[in-house]
């Protein structure tokens, strides 16, 4: 694995480099934050360890632009720093570092801390692992085409606005985005349940056959909570669990299945609503031709407050360059050459 070392110091990099080497690891240099940041939009490295006081960008704001940042995968993040009282230890968690390494370090000390965090990286088959579920469910509907991948994008989007946003900071963090991040995909999972006779339907469903669709919210969380029941502690299950069963209930209370009023429907189900309407409304289906997205914004708009969080609705509108970039990009995807 490559670690990348950030410090400003040209013999506390040398220090840190050598210990590494010696622990049989592969070194990456970078001397200042915005440095580090280019190095890791490269895929490279997935460990980082940087000290907390550097000018320009501190190891506090390169946490947060690593958080905040649209990298392939999680980066594990270890801030080197002389500072230990419990304040600033805090601090650089809120900012979004795993771990705190004390100077003058120990080598063995250092060596503990990178086995915990390749420990940590492991966990990232689980991602897989839950992405490959969500698509089980999805290839059953082959039509849906790239939905998972631009569904977790918006749902990203949306929850990295609220995690800025004073009325939402004490909700959503650099964590709750990620595991948003993680589990919208799933929000589908119960159409597993569903007769191909109604899922795969290309006209318009009777009453019966509506009916039956909607089973697909309760089918997925019962099946997810089945699994929340024997590991209780797991944040991620219980926040698929909440998606999968209320993605399809409306603000206004006339959404299903169970009819959830406003903030009653869980914020994860909320964002998810919004993410799914929108890339359903400009993605291409039997029954519709994809609207532009001028035309989905409109419908957002006239729905905020019926269908839709006004709230989540005007983050929609802060970031609809993001929305399109998300939904030009796939498209690029699926023209570029084989």
């Amino acid at each position: 694995m490559h670690i990348l070392i950030v410090d400003d110091n040209e013999v506390s990099l040398e220090i840190l480099a050598d210990a590494l080497h010696r622990a049989g690891h592969d070194v990456v240099a970078a001397r200042e934050g915005a440095e580090a940041l280019a190095i890791l939009e490269r895929g490279e490295c997935r460990l980082v360890i940087s000290d907390w006081v550097m000018p320009g960008m501190d190891g506090l704001e390169l946490c947060r632009r690593i958080r905040a940042g649209n990298f392939a995968g999680y980066l594990y993040v270890i801030l080197l720093t002389s500072r230990s009282d419990s304040q600033d230890i805090v601090e650089g968690l809120s900012a979004g570092a795993d771990e705190f390494l004390t100077k003058p370090f120990d080598p063995e000390e250092l060596r503990v801390r990178i086995r915990t965090g390749e420990r940590i990286l492991a966990l990232e088959t689980r991602d897989v692992a839950l992405f490959a579920m969500a698509k089980l469910a999805e290839s059953r509907d082959p039509e849906t085409g790239e939905h998972l991948e631009r569904m977790r994008d918006y749902a990203r989007i949306l929850a990295q606005h609220l995690a800025v946003c004073s009325r939402s900071r004490d909700i959503v963090d650099a964590e709750y985005v990620r595991l948003i991040y993680l589990t919208s995909p799933l929000h589908d999972i119960g159409k597993v349940g569903i007769p191909d006779s109604v899922l795969l339907k290309p006209g318009r469903l009777t009453d019966r056959e509506f009916q039956i669709m909607k089973t697909h919210t309760t089918i997925g969380a019962d099946t997810l909570d089945a699994a929340v029941r024997k590991y209780p502690g797991v944040a991620y299950l219980r926040m698929a669990k909440e998606i999968a069963l209320t993605h399809h209930e409306r603000f206004d209370g006339n959404g299903y299945p169970a009819g959830l009023l406003a903030d009653e429907i869980p914020l994860c189900g909320r964002i998810a609503a919004l993410a799914d309407v929108y890339d359903a409304l400009t993605s291409k289906r039997v029954y519709k031709e994809a609207f532009a997205h001028d035309v989905a914004r409109a419908i957002i708009l006239e729905e905020s407050g019926s269908h839709f969080d006004p709230a989540l609705v005007e983050a929609f509108l802060q970031n609809e360059e993001q929305f399109i970039a998300v939904r030009q990009g796939q498209a690029e995807m699926a023209l570029a050459p084989a």
